[in-house]
């Protein structure tokens, strides 16, 4: 299964960019420029099921668990969020209800079904991250983010080495359970494996990359679950 937490940077009229102007809302704080084709092209070669979120993580991040800072931050690297600073509860139990909970009932609803009909599933979340974080140059061209499912992960990293590339096991984030959902909850609590991959944005920003790294990550997922199956 497929999932896609930062698919979209649209934030309906009313809250007025939250402060931000077009260009704020197109960089990286928005949304995970290029990942979105990716996962379409993705879950149509694999025949997967696919959850897009459709409202920018500004709004609400729908890989965070509700309640910590960064769930709806009011400073996204260094820029500040003017809509989101001072939030009262209401207005962020509306933005829970509106557009995190959706999210994840859909994605909980598929692999419900799925584990009800005991058929094996693995939940892939397609990232991307910028390459450069406050000052530091990141080398990696991808990353393959895990934790319960070592296995897994190691054998996408594996599966996803060729020359000039640099694919690195847990960089540039590691999963932590104030920090992430997608693999704590929608994964490990189900005991599935789950693993993040996040890909380099100035890789993916047109439709020529996208379709590579989409070439590239079919086969390399295709083999990994295939590894971990006969394992």
């Amino acid at each position: 299964m497929l999932l896609c937490e930062h698919a979209s940077n649209y934030i309906p009229a009313r809250y007025e960019g939250l402060g931000l102007g077009a260009r704020e809302l197109q960089r990286h704080i928005a949304w995970d420029i290029g990942v979105a084709p990716i996962a379409r092209e993705l879950s149509r070669v694999l025949d997967a099921p696919l959850v897009l979120a459709g409202y920018s993580r500004l709004l609400i991040d729908c890989n965070r668990p509700v309640g910590v800072a960064t769930s709806i931050p009011e400073i996204s690297e260094t820029t500040a969020i003017p809509g989101n600073v001072a939030l009262g509860s209401e207005e962020r139990a509306h933005r829970e209800k509106t557009f995190y909970w959706p999210f994840q009932r859909d994605v909980a609803a598929i692999l419900d079904r799925r584990q009800a009909s005991d058929k094996p599933t693995i939940v892939f979340g397609v990232h991307s991250f910028t390459p450069v974080f406050r000052g530091f140059v990141r080398p990696w061209h991808a990353g393959i983010l895990f934790r319960k499912a070592e296995r897994l992960g190691k054998a996408l990293v594996a599966a996803l080495q060729e020359p000039g590339l640099l694919v690195a096991a847990n960089e540039p984030y590691q999963i932590r359970d104030d920090g992430d959902y997608t693999v704590p909850v929608h994964g490990e609590a189900r005991g599935l494996d789950a693993v993040l991959i996040e890909i380099r944005q100035d890789l993916i920003g047109d439709a020529q990359g996208q379709l590579a790294w989409a070439k590239r990550l079919a086969p390399a997922l295709q083999a990994s679950a295939a590894a971990v199956a006969k394992a």
